[in-house]
């Protein structure tokens, strides 16, 4: 890992970039295989499904036969934490549902708001070197809790033209009503425009590698919503002399086997922490079965010594990490004034995998710098915030000469009289109330 002391400011950016192709780098593929989709439908993701995952499918449906052979293969003790994992999820998920909120903002003039699910989701769970049966339960469960009535699942196969056991039996347990053997730009292509098997969704949720990311990008120049630019993982750790470092190894590493696209940080007020935690990883990486992709990850990171926790803080909100993990004694400091951050992780014994799997936050996280402006996924991602408002006589009475003026203003003479014929009928009633 490449330790930096000091940098200037104006070096931050240099500093801090992330070991990503540029849109512009991969929109061209992108583009390509959507438009092939779009006019070839199911023909097109058979292509592509032999080009990049190497197997040619009679069909991309997952049965249900198919289903209950994959649970049959999935151990008990498994099946059993993947369900406790589901319980924690569903336990942080439920709490944040929020009641209808009712306002008279005016006498007769009731407004109020209420959340409705959407109706039809994509979600996109990453296959290649690792199935992320952990997804499934990030994505279906707040979708089944919201009410999301076609939850349909997209995952690449593998060279025998199966998905993982686990990401099977995960979906059963999850409610989610309809499974696809198709990944990458395909996937999202698919679920963009709709095939002869794939349902067309409203929003695609989901991380995925960078392409996957600029397709769900591009997925909403056809009308279709995303959760979040999620692509590869990121992980920023801060310490100073009380850490521990071979847990921030250990964390750094984590994140560092996702792939060699990945990027772990530490930014210490201690240089020794730094020392040790650079010794700590080369040691734990020699006893990783998947070293080769994190060997290629750590090149691309970082140990960066600054003087202080403000100067720290401010480092960080420029890097706006997917995960940032906190091990210092001045935990509040960094707690009370972290703004840019997709799910923050605080003390020795909260290592960053506990909120990928089973403590009950959601993984699917902002990255690339994206937590400056979007939040990870949670309840909220999967349903509308509809407003409602019903007006009485009285109502359109005391607000309706406000209308009247504001849209005479405007230039808009229909929206004047909207309520002008409104306030005409009404006007012998707006003079017994004047007489009150």
């Amino acid at each position: 890992m490449q330790i930096i002391k000091n940098p200037n400011k104006n070096e931050w950016r240099q500093v801090l970039k992330r070991p990503t192709q540029t849109v512009g780098d991969i929109e061209a593929t992108v583009i390509q295989i959507f438009d092939d989709v779009s006019k070839n439908g199911d023909a097109a993701i058979k292509t592509y499904t032999l080009k990049f995952d190497g197997i040619s499918l009679e069909s991309n449906i997952v049965t249900s036969e198919e289903i209950q052979q994959a649970i049959a293969k999935v151990p008990e003790n498994l099946q059993k934490a993947i369900k406790k994992a589901k319980n924690n999820i569903e336990v942080f998920h439920i709490a944040q549902k929020t009641a209808k909120i009712e306002v008279e903002t005016t006498k007769g003039v009731q407004c109020w708001q209420e959340k409705r699910a959407i109706q039809k989701v994509g979600l996109y769970i990453p296959g290649g070197t690792a199935p992320l049966f952990s997804t499934v339960l990030m994505l279906a469960v707040p979708a089944q809790i919201a009410g999301s009535k076609e939850i349909v699942l997209c995952s690449p196969p593998n060279k025998q033209g199966d998905l993982a056991p686990e990401i099977l039996f995960t979906a059963h347990l999850c409610g989610v009503t309809k499974i696809i053997k198709v990944g990458g730009i395909q996937a999202i292509a698919g679920l963009t425009f709709g095939t002869e098997t794939i349902p067309q969704v409203y929003k695609i949720f989901g991380p995925g590698n960078q392409f996957v990311t600029v397709a769900k990008q591009l997925a909403t120049k056809h009308g279709v919503a995303i959760d979040m630019p999620a692509g590869p993982s990121e992980l920023l750790v801060v310490a100073d002399e009380s850490a521990n470092a071979s847990y921030i190894a250990s964390d750094l590493l984590s994140q560092a086997e996702h792939g060699t696209d990945s990027q772990v940080i530490l930014v210490s007020t201690s240089q020794a922490i730094i020392n040790d935690v650079s010794e700590e990883v080369e040691k734990q990486l020699n006893e990783l079965p998947r070293k080769a992709i994190a060997e290629k990850s750590i090149a691309n990171s970082k140990l960066i010594y600054v003087e202080n926790d403000e100067i720290a803080l401010d480092l960080i909100n420029e890097y706006g990490p997917e995960h940032f993990i906190i091990c210092s004694q001045n935990e509040d400091f960094y707690v009370n004034n972290i703004a840019n951050a997709g799910s923050v992780f605080i003390g020795d014994y909260t290592p960053e995998s506990a909120g990928d799997y089973a403590s009950g936050t959601n993984h699917t996280l902002p990255t690339n710098g994206f937590s400056k402006a979007y939040s990870g996924v949670n309840l909220d991602s999967f349903s509308k915030s509809m407003t409602f408002q019903k007006i009485s006589k009285e109502g359109i009475l005391n607000i309706g000469e406000t209308i009247e003026l504001m849209a005479e203003a405007e230039g808009l003479q229909a929206h004047k009289n909207a309520v002008s014929i409104r306030l005409k009928d009404l006007i012998p009633a707006k003079a017994r109330i004047s007489k009150k």
